[in-house]
């Protein structure tokens, strides 16, 4: 019988200090967050691609898409997710993209946007190989400053 005590009364102490110590690990176990804050902000600035272009010709490109109807989030200068699932949208009903739509930025993105700012009449004469070289976004930086919101 002793024995049985002893060992509820073990787990019942060992318990008792777990639940204390999470109990005062409360704030302790907050400390971390700012951490973690900062990991998913560097994701998340991670996950925006401008090619090259400022904030202002984002926006414009933004704001551009928004007027044609297409949804690329919140017009704040930086190309994430939202602005390239529209940019990709754009591509497809225009036959310049045939991918997935999925925000990433990849080669068929890139060449779906060669494959655009060629359309566009001003000389650009981009190869379309879905690198987003110096031309490219030369060529992509020129056409947000002919577009204002």
């Amino acid at each position: 019988m002793r024995v049985l005590t002893k060992a509820v009364v073990g787990a019942v102490t060992a318990a008792g200090i777990a639940l204390g110590g999470l109990a005062a690990a409360g704030p302790a176990a907050a400390a971390p967050a700012p951490v973690q804050q900062s990991a998913q902000s560097e994701v998340g600035a991670l996950a925006v691609v401008n090619l090259g272009l400022s904030k202002t010709q984002a926006m414009r490109w933004q704001c551009w898409l928004r007027d044609l109807g297409y949804k690329p989030g919140t017009i704040d200068g930086r190309l994430g997710s939202n602005s390239w699932e529209a940019a990709q949208t754009f591509f497809t009903h225009l036959r310049f993209y045939s991918g997935r739509i999925d925000g990433i930025v990849g080669p068929g993105t890139v060449a779906g946007l060669q494959r655009f700012l060629n359309s566009r009449g001003y000389g650009y004469n981009l190869a379309v190989d879905g690198v987003a070289g110096q031309r490219t976004q030369a060529a992509f930086a020129d056409y947000a400053d002919r577009h204002y919101c």
